[in-house]
């Protein structure tokens, strides 16, 4: 089953993963956990509008550094 890899960046830069706030430090870690459960699935980081820039930019840059190049950025705009 194809089961999509959640990654939320809330507008405060807290970072949240399987319902749990996660240090941005382990979410390469998790990933790979995930990845691992379920190869199919993509990784998408979904920021809010009001997140910084540098908080997505660290995410993506770990994610390309362990090989994980089929993320999709997603904006909460409203």
């Amino acid at each position: 089953e194809k089961a999509n890899i959640m990654i939320a960046i809330t507008s405060d830069d807290e970072v949240w993963m399987e319902n749990r706030r996660v240090d941005v430090r382990a979410v390469r870690a998790t990933v790979e956990r995930l990845k691992a459960e379920s190869p199919e699935g993509t990784i998408v980081i979904q920021a809010d509008e009001e997140s910084s820039t540098g908080i997505v930019a660290e995410i993506m840059d770990s994610l390309n550094q362990a090989g994980f190049t089929d993320h999709v950025l997603a904006t909460d705009i409203n």
